[in-house]
């Protein structure tokens, strides 16, 4: 049963309305002034406070800012006989949660009541019966999909359905969502194994935007605008995140295309990142700028080159003017660069590496306490939200929207969280990742992973006659006998790349122009 509050000098004349609140299951407490209601919230708690405006000794208003200052969680609705401007303003400002004008009906109080404390239980059990609608329909289409387009808005579906459904709450549905996901899961990695090494080797019109052909197929156009264009990249940046911090960019910019684009395997900074700022693919990097590519047993950071593999694709694609780069991988580097935005301005293009994501999702394997803050999917993107709305990457997109822009938000690959062990024996030259394995004399069971055994023909660098590659799919990674309860235990439920799966391989590619 819930207990409402109401304070009114009139409250004699309520009656009818108490009466009706009673025989709805409301209890009604009532008083007939300011300080009473005031002196009631300090010993009970109550689930609605329903306050006049006009009552003897202190104010509706004063009463109000009182009780938020006891109890800043409980809704009060203001009613009042005066529509006067600011006396609305004064009550929104202090959070109240509904506003009506006397006379008031009955109606318009159950209304107000249901809004308040019925509406997030209406909202879940609808959100709950659209799903489970949606759910046999989505079901049905992902067995008859058969092209990249289709993929892609069947992954869109999922993430819309796991924000809404995260949003409303405790819905019973999660289970579901994730047993459609892994479904849907299974086959994306069906597709991309029949399909992945065709793509590369001979594209055509079905071919998706890729990591190698992102920038020479996007950027030519964009760069026709007399704004400069800022291209931010976000390192590890999945869609699910993109969508969380969207809303935070909606009063600085207008988003103009909202796409996605597939990232080429394996999907590592490494690998995925170095062939988005080359536009081209890691074999014909390794094979047109040796000096530049860095391999996989080199100690060398294997992206230190980024700026010049941009500089290059700059080149060829006919770019003659301006442009810089600029990399975050620390707390001080994004404060100065926050400095140095407004002299970017005088470049027609500024690329922005911002490395904090990747980080984060490391960090949630590798430390207790991110575990227990990041322990599932929604948990990671309330964690990147809350970095996303404190961090200096918000100042440097406003300081950005101050001035005619086009702001560019993509990333080189996502990340998906692991649950299922797979076992995988290498030599001491194996890679170290758990969603992929660069090696020779790799032994493992054909039909737990995906092989490329001819590295040549997926562009990638063979280190000696014997290198193959094999990709863990959906949520399995990959562990070694010899320390096999070590890895089950220190990495599943942890969010890794590499591998082949929607949330690694199908990432945002958003552009947005700014207001001024």
């Amino acid at each position: 049963m819930y207990t409402i509050l109401w304070a009114d000098d009139e409250i004699d004349l309520l009656k009818p309305h108490i009466l009706f609140l009673k025989n709805k299951g409301y209890e009604v407490e009532k008083v007939t002034n300011g300080t009473d209601a005031v002196d009631l919230v300090k010993t009970n708690k109550f689930d609605v406070i329903f306050l006049d405006e006009n009552m003897p000794g202190i104010s509706g208003l004063e009463t109000l800012s009182r009780i938020k200052q006891l109890n800043p969680d409980v809704p009060v609705v203001m009613i009042t006989k005066s529509e006067e401007e600011h006396i609305m303003e004064d009550a929104i400002g202090n959070q109240i949660a509904d506003y009506l004008i006397k006379p008031v009906n009955s109606n318009q109080i159950l209304l107000s009541l249901k809004r308040i404390l019925d509406s997030k239980q209406l909202v879940t059990e609808k959100t709950a019966q659209n799903y489970q609608q949606d759910f046999r329909q989505l079901s049905m289409e992902m067995y008859d999909i058969r092209d990249f387009q289709g993929w892609e808005n069947m992954y869109r579906k999922l993430v819309y359905w796991e924000l809404e459904l995260a949003k409303s709450g405790d819905t019973g549905m999660d289970e579901i969502l994730a047993m459609q996901k892994r479904d849907a899961n299974n086959g994306w990695s069906k597709f991309v194994m029949s399909n992945f090494v065709n793509f590369l080797k001979k594209p055509d019109a079905n071919t998706p935007v890729m990591s190698h052909t992102l920038l020479t197929r996007k950027l030519p156009a964009l760069l026709k605008s007399e704004n400069p264009v800022f291209l931010l990249v976000i390192d590890n940046f999945r869609y699910d995140q993109w969508k969380v911090i969207q809303p935070m960019l909606s009063d600085l910019l207008t988003l103009e295309s909202d796409d996605m684009y597939m990232t080429i395997l394996p999907t590592t900074t490494h690998y995925a990142r170095n062939s988005l700022f080359a536009g081209m693919l890691p074999s014909e990097i390794e094979k047109l700028y040796p000096n530049l590519w860095i391999n996989e047993e080199d100690e060398e950071g294997k992206n230190i080159h980024e700026e010049e593999l941009l500089g290059r694709l700059l080149q060829r694609i006919g770019y003659k003017d301006k442009y810089s780069y600029n990399k975050v991988t620390n707390l001080n580097a994004g404060k100065d660069l926050v400095d140095k935005i407004p002299n970017l301005f005088n470049n027609g293009f500024n690329a922005i590496v911002y490395n904090f994501v990747d980080m984060l999702s490391h960090a949630r394997t590798e430390m207790n306490v991110m575990k227990e803050l990041a322990e599932d999917e929604a948990a990671y993107r309330s964690i990147t939200a809350s970095w996303f709305e404190h961090a200096p990457l918000i100042e440097i997109i406003r300081k950005i929207a101050s001035k005619k822009a086009t702001l560019i938000i993509t990333t080189d690959h996502g990340s998906i969280r692991v649950q299922n062990p797979v076992k995988i024996i290498g030599d001491r030259s194996t890679s170290t990742n758990l969603r992929y394995k660069q090696g020779k004399n790799l032994s493992y069971n054909e039909k737990e992973l995906f092989a490329i055994k001819k590295p040549e023909e997926a562009f990638l660098p063979r280190q000696n006659v014997s290198t193959s590659y094999v990709f863990a799919t959906g949520e399995d990674f990959m562990a070694y006998p010899n320390n096999y309860n070590y890895h089950v235990n220190m990495y599943t439920n942890s969010f890794q790349h590499g591998g082949i799966s929607l949330e690694e391989m199908l990432v945002p590619f958003v552009v947005l122009e700014t207001k001024q």
